[in-house]
């Protein structure tokens, strides 16, 4: 039977008015918008324990403790897991070293992580310095493919003062067949890093405390004293409301930024003795600021200091040197 156009437009007009289509569309079109709205919202790099709390019940959340075990033992967030910090990390001559692919999978897939999955990396919250653990994990699940993910701001300390349960029952967790690959954008070598040096076109933001900076000490495991030439020192502790580790607001950490030598126009490389501070300052660059092209030296100036024929600012003096090395070896002996 032929229709002519106009006549079909008004019929079907008409269809849509009628009560029970009207609502089906209607409804349709309420959860179309809703589940847009949901994927336009990426988790927030820090979460504040109320926010942890409301998302609990989420299937597709996975809180990722990395404290000691028998802490976790003892007690933790209810559903969260446990991986330690130290399965993040490479090798006693170098714990700054990223691990093998190879283990890195068996690890996330043993903690049933997906790209999908939104990972919450929770630490003790102890200091400032225990918050690069945090930041040194959520970096490595990023560069390892994963979107959705967030720090506990404050940790666990955090948690238990705003007096949220805690249990001792460790949940059963399926694992992933998830096979990720190295995000290198990230990610920046030795080789590297001695290539941006000559051009000098990064930004070099060392997060070391400042005798570190200034040569006067350095790491157990570096081979020498001083930092990269071109450096800036941005100590990894000025993200922080003064004596917590609790990190400050976005509006806060701009201000911080300004007022540091920070260029967002830059490539900026973050680094430190074994990319533990310097994963904090990535993480408020990267994260907090959104600030684009912010690279991690993993390996940081352990790794560089090994090599002789590398360039290096504020070195100290043969004397110096052999001062600093005979200080700590006295160190290890009393300690």
């Amino acid at each position: 039977m032929y229709f002519p156009l106009g006549s079909a437009s008004v019929r079907i007009r008409a269809l849509i008015r009628s009560s029970p289509v009207k609502k089906f569309v209607s409804l349709a079109l309420g959860l179309t918008l809703a589940s847009l709205a949901q994927l336009a919202v990426a988790a927030p790099p820090l979460l504040s324990p109320q926010e942890l709390q409301a998302r609990l019940s989420d299937p597709n959340v996975r809180v990722i403790d990395i404290r000691e075990p028998q802490l976790y033992a003892a007690s933790h967030i209810p559903g969260s897991v446990s991986a330690h910090y130290g399965q993040w990390r490479g090798p006693s001559t170098n714990p700054g070293e990223l691990p093998h692919l190879p283990k890195l999978t068996a690890l996330v897939q043993s903690l049933g992580l997906t790209p999908t999955t939104h990972a919450v990396v929770v630490s003790t919250g102890a200091d400032t310095t225990d918050f690069g653990a945090s930041a040194r994990v959520y970096w490595t699940l990023k560069i390892l493919g994963l979107k959705e993910l967030s720090v506990l701001n404050g940790g666990v300390k955090a948690w238990t003062d705003a007096k949220l349960p805690v249990n001792d029952r460790v949940p059963t967790i399926a694992a992933s067949t998830f096979q990720p690959k190295l995000d290198t954008s990230q990610i920046v070598t030795t080789e590297e890093v001695a290539k941006r040096i000559k051009s000098g076109d990064s930004t070099l933001i060392d997060a070391r405390p400042s005798a570190f900076f200034q040569g006067e000490t350095k790491a157990p495991a570096a081979k020498a004293a001083g930092t990269l030439p071109g450096a800036v020192n941005v100590t990894f502790d000025k993200w922080f409301a003064p004596g917590t580790s609790v990190f400050v607001s976005a509006d806060q950490a701009r201000q911080i930024a300004a007022s540091n030598k920070i260029d967002p126009a830059k490539e900026t490389i973050s680094f430190c003795n074994t990319g533990h501070w310097a994963a904090t300052n990535w993480f408020a660059m990267s994260e907090v600021l959104g600030q684009k092209n912010v690279k991690l030296y993993a390996a940081s100036m352990v790794e560089w200091s090994q090599d002789n024929n590398l360039p290096m600012a504020n070195a100290p003096s043969r004397g110096q040197q052999l001062l600093q090395d005979a200080k700590g070896w006295v160190n290890k002996v009393l300690n």
